[in-house]
């Protein structure tokens, strides 16, 4: 009878010591603490959701293998403000999550040493830049810039976009420049890889494969949130980086370090 007792009792207590590891660890998920990356405070609540899904309050490079993941978390809800249509696309807007980096442009297909490689993660409800893609699944391909998608940009200062701003490098007409082989036709350094962006809770997450790894591993960066404007000519600069909304490091000095 003791034993039989002893036993039971053993039984239960294991069984609620594994349940409150199990919650612990829930508890842990639900409030990750962020390591290594860029770490930035977080604004105050009362700046609104709109603002808060902007917020940067941690930006990491990692790899495995030859894949590099690209991780930004904010402090509101990732994704939820999308820009308002607004039915033409001169002078439409472009929301995004980015991380510009020292790759070099030839990594990705690009023009050796073009301008800043950056990663984005945008919308824009009034324009398609991803013609081989379907994100939305309606067989339409040329729907769905609204819904969060991956690009490769090239940046560079332009005077043009605003004092001290940057803007997406124009291909001047005539020229043929390096190009990738996804290069969605605009007249811009822009490319639409497919890679598809995750965004979940307060994270915005893209896996993406490369031939050299190494040139990430070796890589700085830092993480933006930005609103581009679409120039109301649709003539050079096309588009522009028009309202930095957060820098990660605060001086877009890429103090990132993959793997760091």
């Amino acid at each position: 009878m003791k034993n039989s007792y002893l036993t039971k009792t053993l039984l239960v207590a294991s069984f609620f010591t594994v349940a409150a590891c199990q919650s612990n660890e829930g508890m842990m998920n639900s409030n990750h603490i962020h390591t290594g990356g860029i770490q930035a405070e977080p604004m105050p609540v009362d700046k609104g959701p709109d603002a808060l899904s902007f917020d940067i309050v941690h930006a990491k490079i990692t790899t495995t293998n030859n894949i590099a993941k690209f991780h930004m978390s904010v402090s509101g809800n990732a994704g939820a403000n999308k820009p308002t249509p607004s039915g033409k696309l001169a002078g439409s807007s472009v929301y995004s999550y980015v991380w510009p980096t020292s790759i070099n442009t030839a990594e990705v297909g690009f023009e050796k040493d073009a301008g800043i490689l950056a990663l984005a993660v945008t919308s824009h409800a009034d324009f398609d830049d991803t013609p081989l893609y379907d994100e939305n699944g309606d067989s339409d391909p040329n729907n769905d810039g609204d819904l969060w998608h991956s690009h490769w940009v090239v940046l560079q200062a332009n005077e043009q976009c605003g004092e001290g701003a940057l803007g997406v490098v124009d291909i001047p007409k005539g020229a043929k420049p390096k190009l990738p082989k996804t290069w969605p036709g605009l007249p811009i350094l822009l490319d639409s890889p497919g890679w598809d962006p995750i965004l979940a809770n307060k994270n915005i997450e893209v896996s993406i494969p490369f031939n050299n790894i190494e040139s990430v591993r070796s890589a700085s960066f830092d993480g933006v949130t930005a609103g581009l404007r679409v120039n109301q000519s649709v003539h050079a600069p096309l588009l522009c980086v028009v309202d930095v909304m957060d820098i990660a490091s605060g001086d877009l000095s890429l103090p990132g370090k993959t793997n760091q």
